[in-house]
Order: C-alpha cells, then sequence, then structure tokens
C-alpha cells in the first residue's frame, strides 16, 4: 500500500464511527467513508494541514448532506424507523463498556434522531469524539459561538429521552438469559414477571415483513406475543444472547434463519422497552458477520 492508503486506513475507525452514528445505518456509513476515500485518492494532499481533519469534514459534511435526504425519505417510512443495529465484541474493561455502551446503544442512537442533521453533527463530534470548538466550526463551517449553541441544544434534548439509569452489565445478562430461556419454555408467567407492567415493544420491519405499526404496550400483551410465538412455532425459535451496539441483546432465529436483533432497556431490574429490528435489509449485516464468523 502506498503512503495515503495507510494514512486513510489508520483514520477508518474514526470515519466509519462518525458516519454510522450520523446515519444509523452500517451500510450508509460504509458508502459514506468510501466516497471520502475517492475524494481523498484525488485530493491535493500536500495542501492539507491535517489529514485527520480534512477526513472528518469531509465524512462529516457528507453524511449531513445523507442524513438530510434520509429525513424526508423517512417520513414516508411504513411503521417505525429503527436503527440498523451491529454486532459488537465483547469490551475488556469497564472503561471501554461505558464508553460503548453509552455512545453507540441502539437507545442512544434512536435519541439522536431527535436532532436535526448539523446540531447531531456537533453533538457526536463534541461529545462523543471530544472535537475542539474550533475543530467542529471549521468542520461545519459556522463561529464557534454558533456551534457551542447547537452542542448545549443537542444536549439537552439526548438528555431528555436517554434511559434514566444504567444497568451493571451483569445485571442485563442475567435478565435476558431469563428472558430467553422463558421464552424457549413458553412460560408466559414468568415473561411477564419479567417486564414492568408498563412495557413498550417498538417493531421495525420497514414494510418488507410483518410487524406493528404502533408501540405495543403492556406486560401481560407483550408476554401473549411471545407466548403465541412459541405455541405456533416451538422449537424452529431460538434466541441467542450476544452483543448488539456495545450491549447484551439478543438474536432471534427461526428455522435456522435470523428473524429479529432485539435491544433491552431496562430499570429497577425489569425492562421496561424492547426494541426489535425484524427488516431484513437492515438485518443483512449482523446475518453477514454472524453466519461467517467460527461457532464454538
Amino acid at each position: 500500500m502506498d503512503d495515503p492508503t495507510l494514512t486513510f486506513d489508520s483514520h477508518r475507525g474514526r470515519l466509519q464511527g462518525i458516519a454510522y452514528r450520523m446515519l444509523g445505518s452500517m451500510a450508509e456509513a460504509e458508502e459514506v467513508v468510501q466516497d471520502a476515500w475517492l475524494r481523498w485518492h484525488e485530493a491535493d494532499k500536500a495542501s492539507f494541514d491535517s489529514a485527520e481533519a480534512w477526513l472528518v469534514t469531509v465524512v462529516t459534511r457528507l453524511s449531513i448532506d445523507r442524513l438530510r435526504a434520509a429525513k424526508v425519505q423517512r417520513e414516508h417510512y411504513i411503521g417505525a424507523w429503527m436503527p440498523e443495529p451491529v454486532l459488537t465484541d465483547a469490551p475488556e474493561s469497564p472503561e471501554q463498556l461505558l464508553e460503548r455502551a453509552d455512545n453507540i446503544s441502539v437507545a442512544f442512537l434512536a435519541v439522536l434522531e431527535r436532532l436535526a442533521p448539523e446540531a447531531r453533527a456537533a453533538f457526536l463530534l463534541r461529545e462523543v469524539f471530544d472535537a475542539d470548538y474550533d475543530e467542529i466550526a471549521r468542520t461545519l463551517g459556522k463561529s464557534e459561538a454558533a456551534c457551542r449553541q447547537l452542542v448545549h441544544r443537542a444536549k439537552a434534548q439526548v438528555q431528555e429521552g436517554r434511559p434514566r439509569f444504567s444497568v451493571p452489565r451483569e445485571t442485563h445478562q442475567r435478565l435476558l438469559r431469563a428472558f430467553a430461556d422463558a421464552a424457549a419454555r413458553g412460560s408466559l408467567q414468568d415473561l411477564k414477571a419479567l417486564m414492568a407492567e408498563d412495557v413498550e415493544l417498538i417493531g421495525d420491519g420497514g414494510g418488507k415483513v410483518q410487524s406493528f405499526s404502533k408501540i405495543l404496550r403492556g406486560s401481560q400483551r407483550l408476554a401473549q406475543l411471545y407466548f403465541a410465538l412459541w405455541r405456533r412455532l416451538g422449537p424452529a425459535v431460538r434466541m441467542e444472547l450476544v452483543e448488539i451496539n456495545g450491549e447484551p441483546g439478543l438474536l432471534r432465529f427461526v428455522d435456522g434463519a435470523l428473524e429479529s436483533a432485539q435491544t433491552f432497556e431496562i430499570e429497577d431490574e425489569r425492562i421496561v422497552r424492547i426494541r426489535a429490528q425484524r427488516n431484513p435489509d437492515k438485518l443483512a449485516h449482523i446475518a453477514r458477520l454472524y453466519f461467517s464468523s467460527p461457532k464454538e
């Protein structure tokens, strides 16, 4: 590889991280990074003060443009739109756990959807990627004062929508194992006991597969939903505990095919919200990684 390729690849992780958090789609993030690579390949690199700053600016602006177009398209999306989940390796330390679960979880990405594209970019660059305000100003083509205002307002919106409590990883895993076990046994009572009375289920089928157009609420209703699937399909349904967007989550398989990726919000050792991604287009990345990796 030549030096420009090495330079680009050394920043690829950061660029991919920005694009994914901006767009909530790994497929689109990869396209943005590829577009940035083409521009980098053709650029006059001798004129750059900082290759990283130039690349971050390009990826951020490309992501803003894509997000503006996506927001218009999502107005016509069938049912609830949710981010595309990704499989992540288990963090090695408590510090890594806090960092990853806090800024890449499906719940966090869903909250980011509240923000306008430039506010989302300013917030992510500052709060997740620790960029200075002068760098953010150059990236967005705004004054530092304007960027501070964008970040300040975005932080308030994000804080308002974030889960109220953080849950120890061991608790999260234990509850999901118990939930998967209860679903596998078809235990209506145990399923209901693991959920808060006002639990919510949000499903995204994207019009490609059957899903609920509205949020389902109530532990009895949701327990009956999982029980009905067990009663109808029995052992053809299997759930597996994995790492989804930095947190424990469940993959559900039907007849060996990936049917959904489910993430869970927990409060007071009860499940309060389930997000079930069923859109096959948004499961393609997970399915490709899962089925291509060696199994123990």
